[in-house]
């Protein structure tokens, strides 16, 4: 079974946000059943867990609907993450969410990143904000990002193709890992992890005085 789950930040109800999570997720269901694998699609409305991510942030611990979010995403295959566009970048509500994801989370997950705004002039959001916020977790971006201005949404052929073709990338981004849990994740040395166990200032002094190492 391969489990993917769809996190929006859509904050309006009916939302165009929600409305493309919805087109990505089920374009990705039908690209991974046409592989011949079975498919579990989850969905996170961050709109629903707003006040508990406040929450979260002020006491560093996570309620119930909140928690059950993060273990979705926690043992989700691949992930499908989209935001509305605030400011030139993604909502701070979306960053929020995976602000409070535990270090390692989304080490080597596949995930497709998509964005929607009220004009296409936002489309590089894609580029210059989702892609390295997901880079910098570790994650393994899908090539195709999905951006839709409202426009999009009128009709054409557009952004049907590009959604399909972003499912198809997650699809086969899946099937290389066969649907399963990956491997465990070496730990990621940290600038904090050098400071864990220093050396002391009288050692430093003690080799300093014994000279250089013969050879």
């Amino acid at each position: 079974m391969t489990r993917i789950v769809v996190v929006s930040a859509g904050l309006s109800n009916p939302s165009s946000t929600k409305l493309l999570a919805d087109m990505l997720g089920d374009a990705t269901a039908r690209a991974v059943q046409a592989r011949g694998a079975e498919v579990e699609i989850g969905h996170v409305e961050l709109r629903e867990l707003a006040h508990e991510l406040t929450d979260n942030l002020l006491t560093g611990f996570a309620k119930p609907a909140l928690q059950a979010a993060i273990d979705q995403v926690r043992r989700a295959d691949g992930v499908i993450a989209v935001t509305p566009v605030f400011s030139a970048s993604y909502s701070g509500l979306f960053k929020t969410f995976f602000d409070v994801l535990e270090q390692g989370v989304l080490d080597a997950k596949p995930v497709l990143i998509a964005a929607t705004a009220g004009t296409a002039r936002h489309s590089l959001v894609l580029e210059h904000a989702l892609r390295p916020l997901f880079a910098y977790l570790h994650a393994v971006v899908v090539p195709t990002g999905v951006f839709a201005a409202t426009d999009d949404f009128a009709g054409g052929p557009e952004l049907p193709k590009r959604v399909d073709r972003a499912a198809t990338e997650l699809a086969a981004l899946l099937a290389v890992g066969g649907g399963a849990p990956s491997a465990p994740v070496p730990h990621r040395t940290l600038v904090e992890d050098e400071f864990a166990n220093p050396t002391s200032f009288e050692t430093l002094l003690k080799r300093a005085s014994e000279g250089p190492p013969e050879f």
